[in-house]
């Protein structure tokens, strides 16, 4: 069979349009602004597609991500306020109603916008490394193991502009602090509040877990998305073979979007990869960014230095051992499930039927 790149979300293995553009361009002599504004246009598709993506999904996913951040920042000096995710939801309901459940949207839709176009930028950019440093020839498929790569890359650059919004997100989220204080629930009081205790260096509180998370984490999403892609297309591909297609027909079906439900699936099981592998991680920083402003206040004390990844890591397997690192596990990889699939079919949608470059 020949070996004929696929389409891929990116837009980076579209060999027709590459061969159409290259050979416009050699036969015109057409300036290099012309290749300049293209990269421009699908940088800034990346970025307005990945945004309205990233909004749609965590419209999705949020009332259960405020179940698992309160799951997830018990603290460990007092009894466990919820047995499991029903009764956290039960809980949560009976106090503030289901709108309560979107308590503190406000800033998660902000993050949610920042993270899914930085993703998908900064994975493009991963793309176009690998590519211009003689890693992969232009204009071929790129190995998994790359793409893989280039997903933990646009993790790791995102974690820094997610770490504040998620510090804002998870202090709004959770009902109250320890000792019966009650939380701000709007963004500007809470990002004024940080600012007064603890400055800038303050909004990168918990950055560690954010960095595992969303390096590792995003390395699966983007590497399972294409994994799960590649193989419904192999699948497709034979089936096509079996019902006595030509080579013109296979060559025609690999310049065709995947079915909706096979883009869904592989979209879901980028999002079960992303939060399952890398949940211990997600669950130490929630920790570090719910603790008290200030300090800890464990046992009624004064105010503490906030404690460190490895050293909130420690603490919680005191507690709780292996099972604490997974509390709240279980509903996040459900809810991830629809929210990663309506991402990449929104994303993929828009940059297929209103292309910017």
């Amino acid at each position: 069979m020949d070996s004929v790149p696929a389409q891929t979300h990116q837009g980076y293995k579209e060999a027709g349009v590459a061969s159409a553009s290259h050979s416009l361009t050699s036969s015109t002599s057409l300036p290099a602004k012309v290749e300049s504004r293209t990269a421009v246009m699908e940088a800034l598709e990346d970025i307005v597609y990945g945004s309205a993506a990233g909004i749609v999904g965590k419209y999705i996913e949020y009332p259960f991500d405020t179940v698992k951040v309160r799951l997830q920042s018990q603290p460990d000096h007092l009894p466990l306020r919820y047995t499991g995710p029903l009764d956290c939801f039960r809980q949560s309901i009976r106090a503030d109603g289901f709108l309560g459940l979107y308590r503190g949207i406000t800033a998660p839709l902000v993050g949610a916008a920042l993270e899914n176009s930085s993703l998908f930028f900064f994975e493009r950019i991963g793309r176009g490394l690998i590519y211009s440093c003689g890693f992969a020839a232009p204009n071929t498929e790129l190995s998994l193991s790359a793409l893989w790569f280039t997903g933990g890359f646009a993790g790791a650059f995102t974690s820094f502009i997610l770490t504040p919004v998620e510090l804002v997100k998870c202090k709004i989220q959770v009902p109250d602090e320890p000792g019966g204080k009650p939380r701000q629930l709007k963004p500007i009081p809470v990002i004024k509040e940080i600012w007064r205790h603890e400055g800038l260096r303050g909004f990168w509180h918990g950055q560690m877990g954010t960095l595992i998370r969303e390096a590792g984490g995003c390395a699966a999403w983007f590497g399972s998305k294409e994994t799960t892609s590649k193989w419904f297309r192999e699948r497709n591909e034979k089936a096509l073979l079996k019902r006595g297609g030509s080579q013109e027909d296979l060559l025609e079906s690999r310049d065709k979007a995947l079915p909706l439900w096979q883009q869904a699936i592989a979209g879901a099981s980028a999002g079960m990869s992303y939060n399952f592998l890398f949940f211990p991680a997600d669950t130490v920083k929630s920790r570090m960014q719910t603790s008290p402003l200030g300090g800890s206040a464990e046992g009624g004390g004064g105010a503490t230095k906030k404690t460190t990844f490895v050293e909130e890591t420690r603490a919680l397997w005191k507690q709780a051992g292996i099972k604490g690192f997974y509390r709240g596990c279980g509903i996040t990889v459900l809810r991830s499930a629809p929210s990663s699939a309506f991402i990449f079919m929104v994303y993929d949608g828009l940059k297929k039927y209103f292309p910017m470059a």
